[in-house]
């Protein structure tokens, strides 16, 4: 085992009773390599795990149990003699806009036609080379669009630490299937907050890298794959397979040689300059637990020396309003070349929003594509004399299952993204770290924002924090056992199907 995975590893080793399901990639990897749990072991506990807890939480697509166990198998075989591979038996989910070959990308819409993927896009290739067991997909809203787990395509996702509440989007299934112990390691998308969204509020960790540090295809203006998973050195581990260059994404940044599993900070603490940001200049109102969490994480780090300035608001109206704009033009687009009938089959909030960029002049889609160098511009100024900076992931906790957003208004669509959009396009490395819980038992992001390429540096931050920050609660508990064929009950379309 590599060193610096055995340094991870000593931290991280669980007790032997652990269920295989829960235990961490490093853990998984350590326990492997000691004859201690085999692949096959890990991976059939995963599968029972999903078989409890998904006719409720409706996480995964394209299940496919039987193929896991035989890469399962094969993966035991390779560790028996000694030629395992990165990341090889650790079960990994991939959200079902990244294509994985022979399984169809619906985009979270009933609108599109179900064509089997010919390849594997990037970052489901960089796994599947890493010996990683991909056994399921994970579910998002029609066109990635919302902040939510409700699609036309997909069951209604709910957040496992309380199924009356959303668990966030895009990447919504990956949220809720980190957060109820679907194995180690997903991979989420994020354009405007979709990783770090459902990250904040389902409690786990979650990376938007700096644009084109992960390979992906198509690429797009402000458009990252990313890990999320439990804890920050599994999305080390991930980052170091994730950032392997492949040609098709023009926006790739060249390969560099970045110790990802090294995650001590490379200077002490005192001295570090970290903004704290509270106020983006518009959206909704940062609720009081929320603040009061991000205020606690604040002072933990002053105790240890690092100087806290404030980053002023550098969000202006004209900014989102251009965004919202352009964003909506760019999905009627799409929709707008379906046929009537498949347009009818579009989730009514995203083509209602959508259907406002059918009546935009020319001048008016330009001026809204302009905003995001403008918002790029304003969010590297703001937050530039500081190392690292501090905000909420979102303004609010986790909102009721069934709502599209937390206004649930599609004139009103972003109102709840302030402090995770502008970094998209800043092209700033962002993560979420969860800072706590409100009263009501639900986690509560905090967001650390590094400088464009340092992406190690805020996995290095977010590593330090989690070793300061308040207890952790128990990971969401598992029910009852369900019948096997209740595992279907919420329709995860199988490979064959």
């Amino acid at each position: 085992m590599p060193q610096a995975l055995a340094k991870l590893a000593a931290a991280t080793t669980p007790a032997a009773a652990d269920d295989p399901a829960d235990l961490s990639a490093v853990a998984l990897l350590a326990a492997y390599a000691a004859k201690r749990l085999s692949p096959v072991e890990t991976m059939r506990a995963v599968l029972d795990r999903v078989a409890r807890r998904e006719p409720e939480i409706h996480a995964l697509y394209a299940l496919d149990a039987e193929g896991a166990l035989a890469d399962a198998a094969a993966s035991a075989r390779r560790w028996a003699k000694g030629q395992a591979l990165p990341l090889d038996g650790v079960p990994v989910t991939i959200k079902e806009n990244i294509a994985t070959r022979g399984t169809p990308v619906p985009l979270g819409t009933a609108a599109r036609t179900l064509e089997p993927a010919a390849e594997d896009a990037p970052p489901a290739a960089r796994m599947r080379e890493a010996g990683a067991i991909i056994f399921a997909k994970t579910t998002m809203p029609d066109y990635g669009m919302l902040s939510s787990g409700l699609s036309s395509f997909h069951p209604l996702a709910r957040n496992p630490w309380d199924l009356t509440k959303n668990p966030g989007g895009s990447s919504a299934g990956a949220g809720a299937a980190a957060a109820a112990g679907y194995g180690p390691l997903h991979i989420g998308t994020d354009i405007g907050g979709s990783i770090r969204l459902p990250a904040g509020w389902c409690g786990i960790f979650g990376l938007k890298p700096s644009l084109g540090r992960v390979p992906i295809d198509p690429p797009y203006w402000g458009r990252v794959a990313g890990p999320m998973t439990r804890t920050v050195a599994d999305a080390a581990l991930m980052m170091r397979e994730l950032s392997k260059p492949d040609d098709r994404d023009t926006m790739n940044l060249p390969p560099q040689d970045i110790p990802w599993l090294d995650l001590d900070m490379r200077k002490p603490m005192r001295g570090l300059r970290i903004g704290l940001l509270l106020d983006a200049g518009l959206g909704m109102a940062v609720e009081e637990e929320v603040e009061a969490a991000v205020h606690r994480a604040a002072k933990r780090f002053e105790n240890r020396g690092v100087r806290i300035g404030v980053v002023e608001p550098f969000l202006t109206r004209a900014m989102m309003t251009g965004l919202d704009r352009f964003w909506r033009q760019r999905a009627w687009a799409d929709i707008g070349a379906l046929p009537p009938e498949r347009q009818d089959k579009v989730l009514p909030y995203i083509r209602a929003w959508a259907e406002g960029g059918s009546r935009l002049s020319g001048r008016k889609v330009y001026d809204g594509m302009s905003q995001m160098l403008a918002i790029k511009t304003a969010a590297i100024a703001a937050t530039k004399r500081f190392d690292y900076v501090l905000s909420p992931v979102a303004p609010v906790p986790a909102f009721p299952a069934e709502l599209a957003s937390p206004l649930d208004d599609p004139a009103r669509p972003f109102e709840h993204i302030a402090f995770t959009v502008p970094f998209n396009f800043s092209e700033q490395p962002a993560a979420s770290v969860n800072a706590g819980y409100t009263a009501e038992g639900l986690p509560i992001g905090l967001q650390i924002i590094g400088r464009r390429f340092d992406d190690l540096g805020v996995l290095r931050l977010a590593h330090a924090f989690e070793a300061i920050r308040a207890p952790q609660r128990p990971w969401p508990a598992t029910p009852a056992p369900r019948p096997e064929s209740a595992l279907l009950a919420g329709r995860p379309l199988r490979k064959e199907e």
